[in-house]
């Protein structure tokens, strides 16, 4: 990519919060856009009950369209509430400096952390995040889920542009691994200064403004329980467009992978894998089928009768029947056409299942 086609990346608010915040199988921005419009008017409303990091209903609300969803990770969810309703840059600004002052009352407690977070996190660093672990209340408070989602975004990747020693972004490696790996390396955190640090970042996140805050919302918790109490929130109203890309069966665990995150949100202080099925990877075929299917059948009633419905997925032999599957028993009504789409290199899907036979992801199109 040129200069020029990397400075356009970022030209608009709209784009510069597009990349809020990092996730496996996330969507192109640009792709989502597309098929918003090429599928609704502005005014209607699309629906996406495997949400992410909410970049189908971000791609809707940018479009003038109002995006509904539901996303069961906290850490998706929180990059979702941040995107489609975020907090002004001086509310966010105030908050870190004031994190920043409370951070030092936090050193007790920062130490009583395991290792991992020594050989992660500068001191400074670590009584910041244990406050704003502590303080920020990103479950209710716009200012706070906003200023949470720009600290997730930053808490681990490359080292000197991110708060920890270095890392992968995407997903936070096993502490044991992690600490043997920068060991051996003799890598030792920067002493950072996390609020001067994350001004900066700040800064320009906001340089372009922000998207005005529409109607567009994303849900904390699973589809199965949560849709039915959408239908309220639709009115006299019904979804012209489901668009949304399910788990991938098997490929990864979103939980296990963003435990560093979870952990920041409050969670343990290691990885670990939550007893919940659809909290887990989706290896068992007979659940991932039933997960499907439950979901497509309890969206149905919030769609119009002409809606579309709009599917990605990954390409392997089960994952595309599966989806067939869980898709006619939904809509049978509806035509179905699928495209595949071929990437050169490896895609999320190879990187975790070495022996896929099939490559790139599919699309499934339903009216």
């Amino acid at each position: 990519m040129n200069q020029r086609a990397e400075q356009g990346k970022y030209e608009t608010a709209a784009r510069r919060w597009a990349g809020v915040g990092p996730y496996y199988a996330m969507f192109p921005a640009s792709f989502a856009a597309d098929v918003v419009k090429e599928h609704t008017k502005r005014g209607q409303i699309v629906l996406d009950p495997f949400a992410g990091r909410a970049t189908a209903l971000y791609a809707a609300a940018s479009e003038g369209r109002i995006g509904l969803g539901i996303e069961i990770n906290p850490v998706g969810w929180v990059y979702g509430k941040a995107k489609l309703q975020t907090a002004t840059r001086r509310s966010v600004e105030k908050q870190l400096r004031w994190l920043g002052e409370q951070a030092p009352s936090y050193g007790a407690e920062a130490a009583q952390l395991p290792q991992f977070f020594d050989w992660c996190f500068c001191q400074r660093v670590k009584n910041f995040l244990v406050g704003a672990r502590d303080l920020l209340d990103w479950r209710r408070r716009k200012t706070d889920w906003t200023t949470m989602a720009l600290l997730m975004i930053e808490l681990h990747g490359k080292r000197a542009n991110s708060l920890s020693n270095q890392m992968r972004q995407t997903k936070a490696m096993s502490p044991h691994y992690a600490v043997e790996w920068w060991r051996e390396r003799d890598l030792r955190p920067l002493d950072l200064n996390p609020v001067e640090f994350m001004l900066k970042k700040v800064a320009w996140r906001y340089a372009k403004g922000r998207l005005p805050t529409g109607k567009s919302r994303v849900y904390l918790g699973d589809s199965r329980d949560q849709l039915a109490g959408l239908t309220a929130r639709l009115g006299d109203g019904r979804a012209k467009l489901l668009f949304t890309s399910p788990p991938y069966c098997g490929v990864t665990n979103y939980f296990y992978d963003q435990w560093l995150r979870l952990w920041l949100l409050g969670g343990p202080n290691k990885p670990q894998s939550p007893g919940e099925p659809c909290k887990r990877k989706f290896e068992n075929r007979k659940d991932y089928i039933e997960m499907l299917r439950t979901v497509f059948l309890r969206s149905k009633p919030l769609l119009s009768r002409s809606a579309v419905v709009y599917v990605r997925t990954d390409a392997r032999k089960f994952t595309r029947e599966a989806t067939i599957q869980a898709l006619e028993c939904a809509f049978p009504n509806k035509r179905l056409r699928e495209q595949t789409h071929s990437r050169p290199g490896f895609t999320q899907t190879e990187l975790f299942d070495s022996d896929a036979q099939s490559k790139g992801e599919i699309d499934f199109v339903m009216w």
